[in-house]
């Protein structure tokens, strides 16, 4: 299948159509300029990007710049005091005043945490946490594998796990049972909730109106932000989680190997660390077999941080706040309308739909990820893996399967809780994904295909995406 970009003339009378539905695109065209002088290797390899939910791209200037202060400064491990190392500390300590700043967190009351991505920093507060028997860890189903992990810290610990079930269509959590348990917070006990501000399978974007709710009744809020941030705005000094985990690749492309743990300094301080390593303490000693931890974020940062990228990260900063986060929300504000609404709207010639959207199919509190499955003119679902194979076939990079987010998949695809537990007790010691696929009744799909919008999208992007579509119309 080939699916070449939209031209001038295909896009000519939708586009005029889309600008009287979303008339502020046009506000949004300086994001066109953008998109011509920083993503130029876009246009040139013919490629359609789809797929900012799993990964961010890179300006062009911002690799330039980075690129170039390498290639100018000697940078040394900035565990020492002679002139490299000194150097690549301040430029540590400059980016992290600068995340502070770009998220609106007052340093007295926030600490920066460098880590390798948002993985690594949720991983920090669930080996850390402080759980003893008795004390509860609160998920949603719609919470990242990154997130879930936390609970296996939690049980060996003797504390209880509970997951609040999303409800479809919309994929959103029932706010009424969610107060109800947090009511029940142990009291005097430890109390953990971690949920993501916005959903990486569905865009769904839960309420950040929960952090103070459930601060109120004793619990620590861990909020998720890695699929929010690269759209929202999240502002510290109007909500303020006790840890926020962030990737900086989701935001801005580069670099992937640097993500950031903002931490209340005095949630920080509740966190006991299980063992020590080069960077993390003061003072250790063999054959005293003691050791001292450093205090704050430096007691976090394992081993010697990546200190010839984290620059990068503070040029990254500097090129949203020259565009804007709001600019930039509009645009995929507009383009995830006009396409949720489109590909809605593509029927076969029998009448039956060819997609199916999981989660919610307006723009209100949603982000730009956008979860669906295609259907044949039967109704039967083609399976994802196929749509993706097609999608790289005519240079469309998007994404399938469930996403790294196994609750919000299941229920969206209806997946039982008696259907998965006779698919893992039959699975033995391991099960791969084509077993799981196997073991599912009806030969149903065990995943969905997705599509995100980001900084770099066009219109152009999302009609030739729908042209892709209704190449499966029967």
């Amino acid at each position: 299948m080939s699916t070449t970009p939209a031209t001038t003339t295909d896009l000519e009378p939708d586009y005029a159509t889309f600008l009287e539905t979303y008339p502020t695109y046009a506000e949004t065209t300086s994001l066109d300029a953008l998109r011509a002088a920083e993503f130029r290797r876009l246009d040139d390899q013919r490629l359609i990007y789809l797929d900012y939910t799993g990964g961010g791209l890179y300006p062009s200037s911002v690799v330039r710049r980075h690129a170039e202060f390498l290639d100018t400064h000697v940078l040394g491990n900035p565990h020492s005091v002679n002139p490299a190392s000194a150097l690549a500390g301040e430029r540590i300590e400059t980016c992290r005043a600068h995340v502070l700043h770009f998220f609106n967190a007052s340093p007295d009351d926030y600490a920066v945490v460098f880590t390798a991505n948002a993985s690594h920093a949720l991983k920090l507060v669930g080996e850390a946490y402080p759980f003893e028997p008795g004390d509860q860890l609160l998920l949603t189903f719609d919470n990242h594998n990154s997130v879930n992990g936390i609970r296996e810290f939690d049980r060996t610990q003797g504390a209880q796990t509970t997951y609040l079930p999303v409800i479809p269509p919309d994929l959103r959590v029932d706010e009424s049972r969610l107060t109800r348990v947090l009511d029940n917070a142990t009291p005097g006990g430890h109390n953990l909730f971690a949920y993501p501000a916005q959903s990486n399978f569905s865009g769904v974007q839960h309420p950040l109106e929960w952090i103070a709710t459930a601060q109120a009744r004793g619990w620590d809020v861990l909020l998720d932000a890695a699929a929010f941030v690269p759209t929202n705005r999240l502002d510290l000094g109007r909500v303020q989680p006790d840890y926020v985990a962030l990737s900086f690749y989701k935001m801005f492309g580069h670099p992937t190997g640097v993500g950031v743990l903002i931490a209340k300094r005095t949630a920080l301080a509740k966190l006991h660390r299980p063992w020590f390593s080069g960077g993390t303490i003061t003072v250790a000693s063999v054959q005293g077999d003691r050791h001292f931890l450093a205090e704050g974020a430096a007691a976090f940062e394992d081993g010697t941080l990546d200190y010839t990228n984290i620059p990068a990260v503070d040029a990254g900063l500097t090129f949203l706040e020259g565009i804007g986060l709001d600019l930039i929300h509009e645009r995929v504000r507009c383009l995830t309308g006009w396409l949720l609404a489109t590909l809605l709207a593509l029927r076969h010639r029998n009448g039956h739909p060819l997609v199916k959207v999981y989660g919610p199919v307006t723009t209100e509190r949603r982000g730009a990820t956008i979860a669906f499955n295609i259907h044949d003119a039967t109704g039967a679902v083609l399976a994802h893996t196929e749509v993706e194979t097609r999608a790289a076939e005519a240079a469309i990079s998007l994404r399938t399967g469930c996403f790294c987010n196994p609750g919000a998949g299941e229920v969206a695809l209806g997946l039982s809780t008696d259907e998965l537990d006779r698919c893992f007790t039959e699975s033995g010691d391991r099960m791969t994904k084509e077993d799981f696929g196997r073991c599912l009744e009806g030969g149903r799909s065990p995943g969905a295909v997705r599509v995100s919008l980001g900084l770099a999208s066009t219109f152009a992007d999302a009609h030739t995406f729908v042209r892709f579509a209704r190449c499966f119309l029967q």
